[in-house]
């Protein structure tokens, strides 16, 4: 053991950052989870602080408006997995299939530049491009004969803005891992399926599809671990007291009651209940993928 760690120290050398970096950030943090259970007192810090055990959770389950953020919460993440999963796999697909590399990575670039726009600013351009006044879109609906409608206060639009807009985001991004997935197929399999006189079509669903099948159902699998959480940025720079009745999750709740009000266990309960849901979507996830013979996380 001591042999192959010293035959292999500069790769763990290279490795220590990112070790590090998820120990100060993903682990250590944990201990805070201890708020959830107690009533937290600047004070006193975290060790001192009164214990009061699962009070916190009866809290939260018994206030009137927690059924409805839950809701909302599932809802709009079930949304999110069913229209923008499938999104950077058809993107993925599709650069793939380009033949002038030049354009090709023209595109690339194009569908990535949005990953790298913050929330805040995309949120502004939202709020003018659907402005019921100026925006664009309702210019056009005026141009059909049809009154403007004002998009962000309007309950009934609010998701499917929220989740066009994650799609037309992120999606350009994901396509990345499966590009990479794409790019470790083996060519012979390709020019078997030429040979065979399988079209374009049919090399996509009988050569590329299987070849990243694993990677499709492990980035499902974490996905379901994330269907609680929504982002807190993109939904509070869309967020109004029009639309609150459906855009409140548990992110813009946990904010509102728990860092406005004070009650800062109440928002590690919230956190610590999201993640709990999570595990066991994760957990579930990966036992259906061994059930049906694919790869899991482990």
């Amino acid at each position: 053991m001591l042999s192959y760690l010293n035959k292999k120290k500069y790769l763990y050398l290279l490795l220590l950052p990112c070790v590090v970096y998820f120990l100060v950030f993903n682990y250590v943090p944990m201990y805070g989870v201890l708020m959830a259970f107690k009533d937290f007192d600047f004070s006193k810090g975290i060790i001192h602080s009164p214990w009061v055990g699962f009070d916190n959770f009866k809290y939260m389950f018994g206030l009137s408006d927690f059924y409805k953020v839950f809701w909302n919460s599932f809802y709009l993440g079930v949304l999110r997995i069913v229209f923008g999963f499938p999104l950077p796999i058809i993107l993925a697909l599709l650069l793939n299939e380009m033949r002038n590399m030049a354009y090709q990575r023209l595109t690339q670039t194009i569908i990535y530049l949005p990953h790298f726009i913050s929330w805040v600013v995309i949120g502004g351009i939202l709020v003018n491009f659907l402005s019921p006044a100026w925006g664009l879109v309702n210019i056009f609906l005026k141009q059909l004969g049809i009154d403007p409608v004002f998009f962000l206060a309007d309950p009934h639009y609010f998701r499917p803005v929220v989740v066009l807009s994650s799609i037309w985001k992120e999606s350009g991004w994901g396509s990345i891992i499966y590009l990479a997935a794409i790019a470790g197929i083996n060519s012979e399999l390709y020019e078997s399926a030429s040979i065979d006189g399988a079209s374009r079509l049919q090399k996509i669903w009988y050569v590329t599809l299987p070849g990243i099948k694993s990677t499709i159902v492990i980035l499902l699998i974490l996905r379901l671990g994330q269907v609680m959480n929504n982002g807190f940025e993109q939904i509070f720079v869309l967020q109004n007291p029009m639309n609150l009745n459906v855009s409140e999750v548990f992110e813009t709740y946990a904010y509102r009651v728990g860092i406005l009000g004070g009650r800062f266990s109440f928002g590690t309960t919230v956190g610590l209940f999201t993640s709990v849901i999570g595990l066991i979507f994760l957990l579930a996830g990966n036992r259906i993928a061994k059930w049906l013979k694919e790869d899991g996380i482990w």
